[in-house]
């Protein structure tokens, strides 16, 4: 069995590699020839365990993630896993991957793959609201897909936003990186907009003007109790896309519109219909385009057999008995 923690898989994609991968998951979504069983969440002081088992036809994976939200208070990451490859015909181990790593990635390249599809090649500034692990990664993956000429980075905690600018000026050379004083502030300036947080109540201004025209992705709530988008996002839109179908049971930036009547379940599609044609999303004018994302199984298990080809063909890791 190959064992790759978090470094060996920086050194053995790219992120635009991942973001390949990802759209080819979103594509097998489309044609079903897979087998996720639904994921089991549990809750307990606060804190969520994930076990996330997928199959398809030549593979079988499953990502175990925990989720500690109060760790960064104490500057440790929120998730920590790992994820199990295994053959699909024997079942034998072929690999273990860090899932903190693998969720970085992976999870990044479904946001980019929503700017892929659904931005305008000219657009220039790139906003994420959430200083944390994701937003750091939404970022930089972000930045394979458009030519941002400037970012803008904006937390509840100063402190962490200024800290995530100084960390990007490194990575993002030729980009100018600024904190915005407010979400107010970020919505206008850019572009496209990434709410990267675990917040229970919106974390985007709920003033309808401020959309127009806007691309805004969705990536930190997970649980019907968690919001990012305010309710003038939704009379802001006519269409938006979603990775998963069970995303509008999951996420409370679906869920709760959905209930309050501001979105019908006929506005919303799946991402994976726009990518194969399926679908076309015709510019309509100033309206916003949204993504939400809950993430799935079949994410970590396409991206990790990727991963571990790429591995094997570069030689890196470390082979052990299993």
């Amino acid at each position: 069995m190959l064992i790759l923690n978090q470094e060996d898989l920086w050194r053995v994609v790219s992120r635009n590699e991942v973001v390949d991968s990802v759209e080819q998951a979103l594509l097998l979504y489309e044609s079903r020839d897979f087998h996720m069983p639904d994921r089991m969440h549990v809750d307990h002081r606060g804190n969520t365990l994930l076990l996330m088992p997928c199959f398809t036809e030549k593979s079988m994976g499953t990502k175990l993630v925990s989720l500690f939200p109060e760790n960064s208070e104490q500057d440790i990451p929120v998730l920590f896993g790992v994820m199990v490859l295994n053959d699909g015909e024997t079942g034998k181990p072929l690999a273990l991957l860090d899932g903190a790593a693998l969720t970085a990635l992976r999870t990044g390249a479904v946001g980019s793959v929503s700017i892929r599809h659904m931005t305008s090649k000219k657009v220039k500034n790139l906003g994420v609201v959430g200083a944390g692990v994701q937003g750091f990664h939404q970022i930089l993956t972000a930045c394979t897909q458009r030519d941002f000429k400037t970012i803008y980075v904006y937390d509840m905690v100063s402190e962490k936003a200024e800290r995530l600018r100084q960390i990007l000026t490194d990575h993002v050379q030729g980009i100018d990186v600024k904190t915005a004083r407010n979400s107010e502030e970020l919505l206008k300036e850019s572009e496209v907009v990434i709410t990267a947080t675990t917040s229970t109540k919106p974390v985007l201004p709920d003033q309808k003007g401020l959309f127009q025209g806007k691309h805004i992705v969705g990536i930190g709530s997970y649980k019907p109790d968690m919001r990012e988008f305010p309710q003038a996002l939704f009379q802001s839109l006519k269409i938006m896309t979603v990775d998963t179908e069970h995303a509008l049971e999951e996420s409370g930036d679906l869920k709760v519109p959905l209930e309050k009547g501001w979105i019908q379940k006929q506005q919303i599609m799946t991402l994976g219909k726009v990518i194969s044609g399926k679908a076309t999303l015709k510019p309509e004018g100033e309206r916003a385009t949204v993504f939400k994302s809950v993430g799935m199984a079949l994410f970590d298990l396409v991206v990790s057999e990727y991963i571990y080809k790429k591995a094997n063909q570069k030689g890196i890791g470390r082979e052990v008995d299993f």
